[in-house]
């Protein structure tokens, strides 16, 4: 299983704490502003050492306003079709990359108009773009290396027959069957293979990509080496990381990108709930929340995992055990089992660590659950309140 929450330094859960979270909506995901700003400093420090470009994966993170901080140390976006496209477009700007598994024609002609590149999953795809004339935009094909490396298959890009890339045997056929012309447009090549992974997960996708696909580097401008590189991990191995970025640029005089969406936001978020209700069932307490799993941090039943709770431990580590669920109809709308202290009182407030990605963009109204407010939160100007949803942001999805 995948742990999202690795162990937090100290400085961090202190600095969570110092929050007052009494000034918060009790439903409301605040991003420590300090921590995020720190994230985004190492990831520049890797630029500066290597001369790669780090985008910020709007995928796993699109607080659109923390672009400005953000795009002070990174150099551009990535983005999953046309939506996020031009939300990097209106609110970050720099270099807009745009990837998807398929793109309609009508968004290939949106996109190629402010995107820096347009990148795309298969063979017929990259001929569709280029008969319909790609403008200002760069393009870019999806390899599938075959290096699978998580131990997750929902995520796992290289599992078999796997949508997602092309591999080296579909590559060569046709070459073998047409020729090489429909490569002449191509800018660049990208893979992503990682999930919440170390250097030595790239390192090993990286060799399997570069024996099989090294030909091709010598005839582009640019290679992209994906996301899930959990760079703003305690302990990552950044020495490791930096030696494989200056492999690639050096080797091959080439522009060298890395797409990280959760290692920007990284252990700077907090969810902010609400005991709604404790019940005992067969000598289980069970406290019922005001935020839910599957509407609010879905990974926990996706992946699945068990986020950290500030000033919480495992089951039976402190004096009081309870599980954590939400308030939805799903029988399985259940967060974790966590140990407190003190016994826990309907109207206390419990703060989820490392809330900030894969939570905000994956949220759903489902069985009408209100959204969570979006704050922000930094040492110098204290907690602002950034956003608050309501009824109408339910009904304004349905027709």
């Amino acid at each position: 299983m995948q742990n999202p929450t690795p162990d937090f330094p100290q400085y961090k859960i202190d600095l969570l704490k110092s929050i007052d979270y009494a000034e918060a909506p009790n439903l409301a995901f605040i991003i420590q502003t300090d921590l995020l700003e720190e994230n985004c400093q190492l990831l520049h420090s890797i630029q500066e050492a290597t001369g790669a470009k780090v985008l910020l994966a709007q995928k796993g993170f699109a607080c659109y306003s923390t672009y400005p901080l953000i795009k002070k140390y990174l150099h551009g976006t990535t983005s999953s079709g046309l939506h996020e496209a031009l939300l990097a477009r209106d609110y970050f700007g720099k270099e807009i990359h745009v990837y998807a598994p398929a793109f309609q024609e009508s968004d290939i002609q949106e996109v190629t108009k402010f995107s820096h590149s347009l990148i795309v999953n298969s063979i017929q795809q990259l001929k569709l773009a280029q008969r319909l004339g790609h403008k200002n935009s760069q393009l870019g094909l999806r390899i599938n290396p075959e290096s699978p490396t998580g131990s997750v298959d929902l995520y796992n890009p290289c599992a078999k027959d796997s949508r997602l890339g092309v591999t080296k045997a579909e590559l060569e056929a046709h070459i073998r069957k047409e020729g090489s012309a429909f490569l002449e447009h191509l800018s660049g090549l990208h893979f992503h293979t990682l999930c919440e992974e170390d250097a030595d997960a790239l390192e090993k996708t990286a060799t399997v990509f570069e024996k099989a696909f090294g030909a091709y580097l010598k005839d582009i401008k640019w290679l992209n080496l994906g996301g899930g590189h959990h760079i703003t991990r305690p302990g990552y191995n950044l020495k490791l990381l930096k030696d494989i970025l200056l492999h690639f640029k050096q080797t091959y005089d080439l522009d060298v990108y890395l797409e990280p969406g959760e290692a920007v936001a990284l252990q700077t978020g907090i969810l902010n709930a609400q005991i709604l209700d404790i019940l005992t069932k067969d000598n289980k307490q069970i406290a019922i929340l005001n935020c839910s799993a599957t509407c609010h941090m879905p990974d926990v039943l996706e992946m699945p995992y068990r986020p950290k709770v500030l000033e919480a431990g495992t089951p039976n580590e402190k004096k009081h055990t309870y599980q954590l669920a939400g308030p939805s109809c799903l029988a399985g709308d259940i967060i974790g089992d966590y140990s407190f202290d003190r016994l826990l009182q309907i109207g206390d407030t419990i703060q989820f660590l490392d809330m900030s990605h894969y939570t905000m963009v994956k949220t759903t109204t489902f069985n009408g659950v209100p959204l969570p407010a979006i704050c922000l939160h930094s040492k110098k100007d204290g907690l602002k309140i950034i956003k608050e949803f309501s009824y109408q942001d339910y009904k304004n999805r349905l027709s």
